[in-house]
């Protein structure tokens, strides 16, 4: 078994681990491999052992690795922070986007998605607060206007909202941060009962958050190994 193949393993058994120990089903909690600074090739191996779905922080590697591996027929996702001058590019990927954190970015998907004729799949993005400086850093809307954002979405029949998405703040412990966010999560349900899913959990606290009620988890690291130091930290 290659390298990228006993990861994957690890990965997924870790996923399913956690969905038993929460008294959940593991095929309750989607993998989400975040390929950001990867190459194609890996992605390709990666798909080659069954994963579908793939994550790009950044819309030009996106947009390259959606339109080289077009054959595959993969899923992405786009989950940095989105310029409203890039959403035209990422709604012809397909991509779910999964970093909606404000009025104006709604607007513009909706408008680029109605002119393309798609619906556009995202996330509302929530800010779960930390140290000062790094909430900024890590993007989102404050969580208390989470609910009107999620609003905003779903008057637009050119979006589906599918729910929420957040990082954990550094300097705390992840598990209160998403047990916020699930809470948060079934508010928005109540009024918008097709956003049954919540992405949160990386590399170092996916178990925290499937015991949170995580649908999604945001995994690089653990898959593909350590990034180059000039890319900084990550899923």
């Amino acid at each position: 078994m290659s390298g990228l193949a006993e990861s994957f393993a690890a990965v997924r058994q870790r996923i399913a681990d956690a969905a038993r120990a929460a008294g959940r089903d593991p095929s309750s909690v989607q993998l989400l491999a975040v390929s950001k600074t990867r190459t194609a090739d890996d992605v390709a191996t990666l798909a080659a052992l069954g994963q579908r779905e793939f994550a790009e922080n950044k819309v030009q590697e996106l947009v390259a690795k959606a339109e080289e591996l077009a054959h595959l027929d993969l899923r992405w996702h786009l989950v940095g922070q989105l310029q409203r001058n890039k959403a035209t590019a990422v709604v012809g990927t397909g991509a779910v986007v999964q970093s909606v954190d404000r009025v104006s970015l709604v607007e513009r998907l909706a408008g680029v998605a109605e002119r393309a004729g798609t619906v556009a799949e995202v996330f509302v993005q929530v800010d779960l607060g930390g140290p000062e400086g790094e909430a900024a850093a890590r993007g989102g809307v404050a969580a208390e206007l989470a609910p009107e954002l999620a609003d905003a979405v779903a008057e637009q029949p050119a979006l589906r909202l599918r729910g929420l998405m957040a990082v954990a703040p550094r300097g705390e412990e992840p598990g209160p941060a998403f047990a916020r966010l699930a809470a948060l999560s079934e508010r928005v349900r109540r009024d918008h009962p097709g956003a049954v899913e919540l992405s949160a959990g990386m590399s170092g606290d996916l178990e925290e958050a499937v015991a949170a009620g995580a649908t999604v988890v945001r995994v690089g690291t653990a898959l593909f190994g350590p990034r180059p130091l000039a890319s900084g930290a990550g899923p």
